[in-house]
């Protein structure tokens, strides 16, 4: 039992971390790269906004509630990224990210509805025929929420490192990192299949 949970959680620490699909760590990039390490309440919720989005969209597909087309939703991951980087190059040293809950919070949610899609086809062949489907998902989900919290303390040390040694602006370090996630998710989206 504690072997088949390790494995499901390790599973879920790999999917975020696989270097072969860094579209979900893009997004993470791209999602914390406006705040500070005293921002880590609203940065933890953001992300587990959008793990409850990933599993809940796992779980429809999980359950065959909900089947969408592969090749629009391999076309939607990197848009969604694009728009998140976008927004962060718009809205750099304005304080859009203090905002009440409202339309990052809630993007954030979709955005994970629609990255779960993309893992549906793949995480239905790891649960076979299973009858734990729930429990399986919760380890895979915790696994996701423990790479996601990783990546995050990263992007927040980094950012800590380059504003206050290398006395970058807040505004400049949110400028170039959404710069660079823009010009590598660019071409994920014009190489869609949706697209060719």
């Amino acid at each position: 039992m504690l072997e088949n949970f390790w494995f499901n959680v390790e599973y879920g620490i790999n999917h975020v971390l696989d270097i072969n699909a860094y579209d979900h760590v893009l997004f993470l990039i791209a999602l914390t790269v406006p705040y500070l390490f005293k921002n880590w309440k609203r940065v933890l919720l953001l992300v587990s906004l959008f793990t409850l989005g990933h599993t809940l969209s796992l779980v429809l597909a999980a359950y065959s509630i909900v089947s969408v087309n592969g090749k629009l939703v391999e076309f939607l991951i990197p848009v969604t990224i694009l728009i998140v980087a976008l927004f962060n190059v718009f809205t750099a040293g304005k304080g859009a990210q203090k905002e009440k809950i409202g339309i990052l919070f809630l993007s954030t949610l979709f955005f994970g509805l629609v990255h779960g899609l993309g893992f549906a086809r793949e995480f239905q062949m790891l649960l076979g025929d299973t009858d734990n489907k729930i429990v399986l998902l919760i380890e895979f989900a915790l696994g996701i929420e423990l790479a996601q919290v990783i990546i995050v303390f990263l992007v927040l040390f980094l950012g800590y490192i380059v504003q206050t040694i290398f006395r970058f602006t807040k505004r400049d370090w949110i400028m170039v990192i959404s710069a660079i996630v823009v010009g590598l998710v660019i071409p994920m989206i014009l190489n869609s299949d949706l697209l060719s």
